[in-house]
């Protein structure tokens, strides 16, 4: 697989609400095949940016650049076409739905039959019944990644909220993406939940080539996971750099602990 130093630029990336400064001139690369985590106290600006890249919300400045291709004013449903799919701070799963179903909306962008054609398959040998059978084999593979066998036919609101979370991972990957963003993936989850997710998310890193960024407040998770950390506040890029150095900033302390916590030299 060839590296590409430019699979990801944000440059100048901005916007506000109501006169409110939510994401302010921030910059940033993401390399092929690294793990890109952002840090910052709640409300810094991380899901904001996130929903910019995304195509939720449009920057009033700046500008969002994918495999070379300005993505920044297109929509959400283009930017996955893209190679592009995420997860939500708040879960956006459908509840009456089964785990099996859930995954299955993430392959849509695979599925070429049409209405019509999805509604009478024509028995098992149709294009139609090939595709789904494709598609479900690639929905239970992720199920076997995961270890959702055991809930695979369970409505997804009967089960408890760390599950729900993997679940929306799940419905992710189903997108075969190249960039994947994992907004505060570990919430919810119990420490041993939290261990197993570190193993997939490298998993998911090396074995499936998918580049990843993510927000995280954990913070041993971050540091053992990620290839490279940027932190902002206030909407504002305070530092970017390898976890330790980051993680050591005096801006950076200053964010979570405040200016008393710290230590004078």
């Amino acid at each position: 697989m060839q590296i590409m130093s430019n699979f990801l630029e944000i440059r100048n990336l901005t916007i506000w609400f109501g006169g409110l400064s939510a994401v302010d001139d921030v910059s940033f690369d993401v390399k092929e095949g690294m793990i890109f985590s952002i840090i910052g106290p709640n409300g810094a600006g991380k899901t904001t940016l996130f929903n910019l890249i995304s195509g939720i919300y449009q920057p009033k400045k700046g500008s969002v650049t994918f495999l070379g291709k300005r993505i920044d004013g297109l929509q959400p449903h283009q930017i996955c076409k893209l190679g592009i799919a995420r997860t939500f701070q708040n879960i956006e799963l459908f509840s009456r739905m089964t785990v099996m179903d859930n995954i299955m909306l993430g392959r849509h962008n695979h599925m070429k039959t049409g209405l019509i054609g999805g509604a009478f398959m024509w028995g098992k040998g149709s294009s139609a019944a090939r595709e789904e059978i494709l598609n479900r084999m690639a929905a239970e593979k992720i199920i076997e990644f995961l270890e959702l066998q055991s809930v695979r036919n369970y409505f997804v609101g009967d089960l408890p909220y760390g599950k729900q979370k993997l679940i929306e991972l799940a419905r992710a990957l189903a997108l075969e993406p190249r960039l994947l963003l994992l907004d505060e993936p570990s919430a919810g989850m119990n420490n041993e939940e939290k261990q197993d997710l570190v193993f997939w998310i490298k998993d998911i890193q090396k074995e499936f080539n998918i580049t990843i960024i993510m927000i995280e407040h954990d913070m041993k998770m971050v540091m053992d996971i990620s290839d490279r950390l940027m932190a902002i506040n206030f909407g504002q890029k305070l530092t970017e750099g390898l976890p330790d150095e980051v993680a050591g900033h005096r801006e950076v302390m200053k964010a979570y602990l405040g200016e008393d916590d710290i230590a004078q030299p």
